[in-house]
């Protein structure tokens, strides 16, 4: 008869585990990272910092660092409210925030509040991360979602460094993935490792403490993703949002934001559809990946449609039918200035959505495909607060009969707009405040006299 293994020898096939973890990401760093600068994926000048080595001085040597990691721009976005509320209050903390992507890079520099370090994450390896932790010092690490990487959450664990998992998610594939005998060892070691769990949902929480996250520190505050919408438009958003207005010269308007590859296709069908009864109406389409709009482009030259690329600075006339954004960064800027967003990721099979609360904090009227993977528990939340916040269409044909009748209701359009916006309203109330009471006991630990001194400086 087989019998069950024990905590002790669970955590010692996990701690082998690790050690053979070790020893690959140690061989196998140069050649990825190599691999991804010969790709362009990494910083033409920059790159060292994956490897631990940093560009800029350590602030303030021996006091305390906050540490943010967010593996790439919707995650960054997610930990900005936190970076500035933190800021804010402790003006003298240094603060380092860390994303891999080239795309979060271009974004976030513009956006941490001043004094607010960035730099690229180091790969995780064991050289890299003691290069970078053993400069940078941290006493605080803020991981954002799903960054669970062995060899930094241990060394932290190691050198007595607090770790903490903002909005954690775990996806029905890696919780698969996970739960197999070896994969469960090892993130089994990891989470009994961090000192608080803040999931995004209750389906997140059952799924860490079923990977044997320690339930005590395991705590509810909301989704970050509801506080990215209040952030405020800075002064270059709002000659944005005042300067296509007047392009755009009240003409009927509908987006299409965050469109992967083969969604492109359903869109331009039904704009081409909805153009017949509202010859007028323009299409902004912003593609998921900037690349992508080559392919979109290619598209609508082919089908001889009148459109402007946003990169060229064309002006937008009475004739132009799509606009095409293929810059980065202005996702928040555009939903401002349209009606109605159709939020991509979610009509073909295999995707998993994207964010809606930024589009609805500015009162748009929402819509969104089927396949909406871990935000749908944002649109359960949101329906619950009221069923017109959220439209989730099944195809093609439901979201052009959805976006016929707004365009031709202009109450129900109204209608779509005050729900969501006031959805995201009770939502995102107070989120920032929950996480940060629950991650304040770790900031600076119980140094209250160094807390003192930083609010005051």
């Amino acid at each position: 008869m087989r019998t069950a293994r024990t905590p002790a020898s669970a955590a010692h096939g996990g701690r082998a585990l690790y050690e053979l973890y070790r020893a690959a990401s140690r061989a196998a760093a140069p050649a990825a990272l190599l691999w991804r600068r010969l790709r362009g994926l990494e910083h033409p000048s920059r790159w060292p910092e994956r490897l631990g080595r940093p560009s800029v001085a350590r602030p303030r040597p021996g006091s305390p660092l906050v540490w943010f990691h967010a593996v790439s721009l919707g995650e960054g976005m997610a930990a900005l409210p936190v970076v500035r509320h933190c800021a804010r209050l402790h003006p003298g903390l240094p603060i380092l925030l860390t994303t891999t992507t080239l795309s979060s890079f271009e974004v976030m520099k513009d956006l941490l509040p001043d004094g607010v370090i960035y730099q690229f994450a180091p790969l995780d390896c064991p050289d890299a991360i003691e290069s970078f932790i053993g400069y940078w010092k941290p006493n605080l690490i803020l991981l954002m979602e799903s960054e669970l990487w062995p060899n930094l959450i241990l060394s932290a664990a190691e050198k007595g460094i607090a770790v903490v998992l903002l909005n954690a998610r775990m996806s029905l594939k890696s919780f698969n993935r996970w739960s197999l005998p070896l994969g469960l060892q090892l993130v089994s070691l990891m989470l009994s490792k961090l000192s608080l769990v803040i999931p995004l949902s209750t389906i997140q929480a059952v799924r860490f403490q079923l990977l044997h996250a320690p339930p005590q520190i395991i705590h509810f505050a909301g989704d970050l993703k509801y506080a990215v919408g209040d952030i405020a438009a800075g002064e270059k958003e709002v000659a944005a949002i005042e300067d296509l207005q007047q392009q755009f010269s009240n003409r009927p308007i509908w987006m299409a934001a965050s469109i992967h590859k083969g969604e492109d296709e359903i869109i331009l069908r039904v704009h081409d559809e909805l153009t017949r009864a509202y010859p007028t109406l323009l299409l902004i389409l912003v593609p998921r990946h900037p690349e992508d709009s080559k392919n979109v482009s290619q598209t609508l030259k082919k089908q001889k449609v009148n459109f402007v690329l946003r990169s060229t600075r064309e002006v937008v006339s009475s004739n132009t039918s799509i606009y095409v954004v293929d810059t980065l960064g202005e996702l928040r800027m555009l939903y401002r200035v349209t009606p109605i967003a159709v939020i991509g990721g979610s009509f073909l099979p295999g995707l998993a959505g994207h964010n809606i609360s930024e589009a609805a904090a500015v009162g748009c009227a929402v819509m969104t495909g089927p396949s909406v993977g871990h935000f749908y528990h944002m649109l359960v939340e949101m329906w619950q607060i009221n069923p017109l916040a959220v439209k989730q269409v099944k195809g093609e044909y439901e979201l052009l009969e959805a976006l016929k009748q707004l365009l031709g209701d202009s109450r129900a359009l109204e209608a779509c707009q005050r729900a969501a916006k006031d959805a995201f309203s009770f939502m995102s109330d107070g989120v920032v405040n929950r996480v940060w009471n629950l991650v304040h006991p770790f900031t600076i630990g119980s140094q209250t006299d160094t807390c003192d001194s930083f609010s005051s400086s």
